[in-house]
């Protein structure tokens, strides 16, 4: 559940000691996914009070920067989707539901559009880290 590592570390770890992967997998998602909804309503009701603080303020900008880079291009085309979903399916660092839902926010996209988005922008890259943590993508190669 932790920002930086999400499911892109609960993941491998979970697999990595022995878990079964499918139940690895289905926790770390459900649990991936439930987060979006809390960083909403933390963003929408306690955001104001927190921004006060300079260590919060300052891990805020950089993540809604980094966001922004990769967004930006395609708010309001038909891309702007697309965009989110893939900010989030990637599983590189600094992607992932919690920088999805703080873009989505922060540039008041459709919330119902960018929870779609960010749900299966989720369930991608869990699937994407399962197969990896497997090696079900290095037989493949």
């Amino acid at each position: 559940m932790a920002p930086i590592a999400e499911l892109r570390g609960g993941i491998p770890y979970g697999i990595g000691f022995g878990y079964d992967p499918l139940l690895v997998f289905a926790l770390c998602t459900l649990a991936n996914i439930l987060i979006i909804l809390v960083i909403f309503a933390f963003l929408d009701y306690l955001h104001e009070f927190f921004m006060n603080i300079k260590p919060y303020r300052k891990l805020f900008t950089k993540v809604v920067e980094r966001g922004r880079k990769k967004i930006e291009k395609r708010l309001g085309t038909s891309w702007e989707f697309v965009a989110l979903y893939l900010l989030v399916a990637i599983p590189l660092p600094g992607t992932g539901a919690y920088t999805g839902t703080i873009v989505s926010w922060f540039f008041k996209l459709d919330r119902k559009k960018s929870l779609v988005a960010i749900t299966l922008g989720v369930i991608t890259a869990g699937i994407i880290l399962t197969l990896v943590a497997t090696g079900v993508v290095t037989l493949l190669t």
